[in-house]
């Protein structure tokens, strides 16, 4: 065992070392003294993912892409200029100060999870990543010595890992998810377009504005005409003037070559995307299709045909999914034990046959229980057939009809009502269905099979005595009273009756006594007399064989056998 806890203990030891490295004592003062400060003016922590901690997240996003988008265009484009200076000036000091307070207060304030525990102690806040620090360094001071250089300003993007943090909690909480991530696709693909075109006007005032036909002549909006030009290189659309000096030709070069690999990762990510969102409903079409083929293939009626398209166009539209329980069996018991209380724990609870009975045995039936939806018409159970299933109504209705006809409606239920959970005992026969039940509507109802109660019931004994004598109850007053009074004068017998002896055996024995031979079959009268249930279950094998090997001693004493 050596060998192995020396390897489980290395990782360990690795992580040890990296956070002494990383972490140095100066830091770890800075962020004590952080800490404590925070826990004086702010009293309360900031869960991760929370809703006011993600409208955070968005203004950091936010004052993150002011940095990545305009650093590039400041620096390139002669749009930061004396008259307007103050304006840029305080856009990114505003962009500094929200940095600043997610240092502050955001940041060391935020739960996160520590060896498998949730830290919510503000003197113990979440170390700060070393990106976050220095993308606040104060190059800024550099203003007074190289002017106002946009490029001073690069740290701010290393400020990324809150922006993608963002991304992964606004998804988190969309309905749907898809139409970000492709809004978010998009987005880089213009980013990668933006950034083009800051080097392709770069590259133009460097050479000199219209210094060939290749570079920027200086005409129209500058920005606008150098975003068509990028927009052109890296789609590799064509059309564009030959470079003549080398720096073109080598500006152009490296152009195509990103285009390319840009532009074909920025597809993949839109295909993934557009995949992903549209996977469940590629599945179903893929169903429908061979369901349909199938039912082609063997000439199945056409209105079988009908009713079976119906059913998976209802079933899509409600539950945008065809079989809940697949995906119910993904989560953890736990999980799916939660989903199933808030679905049905109301309605089971109410139900007479399940009151008072053990509180986790209906947690256990919850978990089984099962989603099918009915068309309009469809005979839910029959009378007289076999009961396996109680019923949930979960949505819509059904109608309990009988009568000469068979079409009498005798009650309508609605959702939330159960029918056919005394079949599932079956007690004294109950388990056949008194009346026909047919959906009025598309119904959707939950179903729980006998075998899964069956198979609940054997952890719980007292319960399941509870439920058998209910159940007797009440199909005793299902049941008319002449019926229950021979049931009271004829009980069931628990023991069957003793078995008379067969006449051949009974008229053998007697003519060996009066023959005067006695062994085998005295013995075997004795016995007889003494267990006639054992001799009862094997007579009708051995009686005929002792009868055979007697006659024939009979035989050769020449005893002649009048029976």
């Amino acid at each position: 065992q050596k060998p192995e806890q020396e390897a489980a203990e290395a990782p360990a030891e690795k992580e040890e070392e990296k956070t002494k490295l990383l972490f140095t004592p100066q830091y770890l003062f800075f962020v004590n003294h952080l800490s404590k400060i925070n826990t004086e003016i702010f009293h309360c922590s900031v869960f991760s993912v929370g809703l006011i901690y993600v409208l955070w997240l968005f203004c950091v996003s936010l004052a993150f892409n002011w940095n990545v988008w305009m650093i590039p265009v400041r620096w390139a484009f002669p749009y930061q200029t004396p008259d307007n200076i103050h304006v840029w000036l305080l856009i990114d000091y505003l962009c500094d100060a929200i940095y600043i307070l997610d240092i502050l207060a955001f940041q060391p304030r935020l739960q996160f999870v520590l060896h498998g525990d949730i830290v919510v102690n503000i003197g113990k806040g979440k170390i700060l990543e070393y990106l976050d620090v220095v993308s606040l360094l104060p190059l800024e001071l550099l203003y007074f010595k190289t002017g106002i250089n946009p490029l001073l300003r690069l740290p701010r993007i290393l400020k990324f890992m809150s922006f993608f943090e963002f991304n992964k909690r606004l998804e988190a909480i969309l309905t749907n998810a898809y139409v970000y991530r492709v809004i978010r696709t998009t987005t880089y693909l213009l980013y990668a377009v933006h950034c083009n075109a800051c080097l392709y006007y770069w590259g133009s005032s460097f050479e000199g504005l219209g210094f060939s036909e290749w570079t920027y002549d200086g005409t129209g909006n500058s920005y606008f005409r150098c975003y068509y030009f990028a927009v052109k290189t890296l789609l590799t659309i064509g059309g564009l003037p030959e470079p003549t000096t080398l720096f073109e030709i080598v500006f152009q070069l490296i152009n195509y070559f990103i285009g390319v690999f840009v532009f074909s990762i920025m597809i993949g990510q839109m295909r993934d995307v557009v995949g992903a969102a549209t996977a469940a409903q590629t599945n179903y079409r893929a169903c429908v299709d061979n369901t349909v083929k199938y039912m082609a293939s063997y000439r199945i009626p056409k209105d079988v045909q009908n009713r079976v398209k119906t059913w998976y166009s209802y079933t899509w539209q409600s539950q945008g999914i065809l079989d809940e329980q697949e995906l119910l069996d993904q989560l953890p018991d736990k999980m799916r034990l939660d989903i199933a209380v808030d679905v049905s724990y109301n309605i089971i609870s109410k139900v007479p046959l399940f009151q008072g009975c053990d509180r986790q045995m209906i947690f256990d039936m919850l978990k089984s229980l099962r989603s099918v939806v009915y068309l309009p018409g469809d005979y839910v159970c029959k009378k007289d057939e076999v009961g396996r299933e109680m019923y949930i109504i979960k949505a819509g209705e059904v109608q309990v009809v009988g009568g000469p006809d068979g079409k009498t409606v005798f009650v309508t239920l609605k959702a939330g009502a159960v029918f056919g959970e005394v079949s599932l005992l079956a007690v004294g026969g109950g388990n056949r269905r008194t009346a026909n039940v047919v959906a009025r509507g598309f119904s959707n109802l939950l179903i729980l099979t006998k075998r899964d109660l069956n198979e609940i019931m054997v952890h719980y004994p007292v319960s399941q005595k509870l439920l058998r004598k209910r159940a007797r109850k009440m199909l005793m007053k299902d049941k008319k009273p002449a019926q229950k009074k021979e049931e009271e004068k004829e009980p069931i017998p628990i023991i069957p009756p003793r078995a008379e002896m067969p006449k051949l055996l009974k008229a053998v024995l007697e003519m060996t006594e009066k023959s005067g031979m006695k062994g085998t079959w005295s013995k075997l009268k004795d016995r007889n007399n003494r267990s006639s249930v054992s001799l009862q279950v094997h007579n009708n094998y051995y009686i005929y064989i002792y009868i055979y090997n007697f006659t024939l001693k009979l035989t050769k004493k020449n005893i002649v056998l009048n029976i």
